[in-house]
């Protein structure tokens, strides 16, 4: 019978030959997830013999992800700002860029917001991650995609933080009611062009949603329009805090002081690259 360790091996050298990034990682937490044991438990059962049974359920999986579709949607949940969310291909998975975004957000805000509107919501990860950090705030999250909505209603049910997230079916802020006014507008709206979304990885351009990764061909239609029209949306004094793409922020810097923002700030993520833009009006 065929021990842990071999089928870790073997499985490892399968994804490395279809081109897997980190293949013994993806390898260990696929493998896991079949057997339910964490990647440290993996280590202490290396001898341990695996059943066919267990086998059957393992390659179907592992087929899966030869055939690069995500990680996170085979294993149908992803860690998001200390959360757990469900996630599949109703939307995008949430990067360590975007959680980085709501921490950036946490240390700036001078108080905590009473409003917050998330654009573009996806899964809810931003929506749901900030309503659990401020636990007094009220907060709206907008998508476009019916599907991705119900994915995010699933994860605000399944984290007890329905009752303080609204969930609207929305081209941007269109679904709003006149008058509405936000301490805080977020958004990871869509910003790859034309030419980086050819070049993304399998993973991302053949398995996740095109309507969340791209957005014109420079990628700056959808920011454009979020940075025109959340003057009309903000509290005084409130900020509008934009995921962006990398080489946007000049122009996006510029169209933020058109639209009447009179404090703006470009910061870096963990790679020390431009991307993200802050925004106030005072």
């Amino acid at each position: 019978m065929i021990t842990l360790l071999e089928v870790i091996k073997k499985t490892t050298d399968f994804f490395s030959a279809k081109g897997v990034e980190n293949p013994r990682l993806n390898a260990e937490l696929l493998i896991g997830h079949v057997l339910g044991l964490q990647r440290m438990q993996l280590y202490l059962q290396f001898e341990r013999p695996v059943t066919e049974l267990e086998l059957e359920k393992i390659r179907p999986l592992v087929k899966r992800r030869s055939q690069r579709e995500p990680l996170q949607y085979i294993l149908g949940e992803t860690e998001f700002f200390h959360l757990k969310l469900k996630i599949d291909r109703r939307a995008l998975i949430p990067r360590p860029e975007t959680e980085h975004l709501c921490e950036l957000i946490t240390q700036r805000l001078p108080a905590p917001p009473a409003t917050i509107l998330d654009l573009g919501t996806g899964s809810g990860a931003i929506a749901l991650g900030l309503a659990a950090f401020y636990s007094n705030a009220a907060v709206t999250a907008l998508d476009v995609s019916g599907a991705a909505l119900d994915l995010a209603r699933e994860n605000a049910e399944a984290l007890g933080l329905a009752g303080r997230t609204r969930l609207l079916c929305s081209d941007w802020f269109a679904a709003l009611e006149p008058g509405a006014r936000f301490d805080l507008i977020v958004a990871n709206p869509p910003y790859l062009s034309e030419q980086e979304t050819a070049a993304a990885m399998p993973e991302v351009r053949g398995h996740e949603p095109l309507v969340a990764l791209a957005s014109g061909a420079d990628g700056m239609t959808a920011l454009t329009r979020i940075i025109t029209e959340a003057p009309l949306f903000l509290a005084e004094a409130g900020l509008l805090a934009l995921e962006t793409g990398l080489d946007q922020q000049t122009v996006l810097r510029e169209r933020a002081a058109a639209a009447g923002f009179t404090r703006v700030e470009s910061l870096r993520d963990l790679s020390d690259r431009d991307r993200y833009l802050l925004a106030w009006r005072h």
